[in-house]
């Protein structure tokens, strides 16, 4: 099983970057619904959609777990944090220190907090591809669209984007083949600025208080 959250952890924060990503998108005026309609998803082989089911299935086993993360942004600068997650619905990323910022989902939203900036952004969980990874059943096809798979070296690289808007950015995995296990993942956003993160220390299976996932205090609508 620990191969399993070595896949999952990562992803994590890679769609919440891709969650922030949306929020922007949205705030400037919606989805791109033309785009949408002109994505193309990449053409697998047979043997394609079998490794796609199979980092599918890996996905599907992973339920609870916490890790430590670095995260190298496009300007070369690191950042280390903690992620929390408990499916369905459920996770927390906390930067360390320095970094004032602070993300937790619950509640089908998405809560961005910048304790230096005394800002609190709140994102409906549906609208972002964070919706992927804790929904009941993950799927890579359900609201995003792989536009590319590569198998190559002992690799595996599946990219992809949100179906309803394209533009607002990419995720691309690679997995180690053997054992299947994420090797590494970037985020491309809208504006082509791409980040890395990459995990250590990680526990699958942790007990996680419910108290984690308390959302922060949010403006009033």
């Amino acid at each position: 099983m620990i191969r399993v959250f070595r896949a999952v952890a990562p992803l994590c924060a890679g769609l919440l970057l891709l969650a922030g990503a949306a929020h922007a998108q949205d705030a400037e005026g919606g989805a791109d619904t033309a785009a949408a309609s002109t994505v193309q998803p990449a053409r697998l082989s047979a043997a394609d959609k079998v490794w796609v089911a199979r980092i599918e299935q890996e996905l599907n086993h992973a339920l609870t777990f916490k890790a430590r993360i670095q995260q190298i942004d496009a300007e070369g600068k690191r950042t280390t944090g903690t992620v929390w997650m408990k499916r369905p619905g459920q996770m927390r990323l906390a930067y360390d220190p320095p970094s004032p910022l602070l993300l937790v989902a619950n509640q089908g939203k998405v809560v961005f907090r910048d304790s230096q900036l005394d800002q609190t952004t709140v994102i409906p969980m549906d609208r972002t591809p964070l919706g992927l990874l804790l929904a009941q059943h993950v799927s890579l096809s359900d609201g995003v669209t792989l536009t590319a798979f590569r198998h190559e070296a002992g690799l595996l690289a599946v990219k992809l984007v949100r179906t309803a808007s394209p533009g607002d950015g990419s995720l691309t995995l690679v997995f180690y083949e053997t054992p299947l296990a994420l090797r590494s993942w970037s985020v491309l956003d809208a504006q082509g600025h791409e980040t890395r993160v990459t995990l250590f220390d990680v526990h699958p299976g942790a007990d996680i208080p419910a108290s984690t996932f308390d959302l922060p205090a949010q403006p009033e609508e």
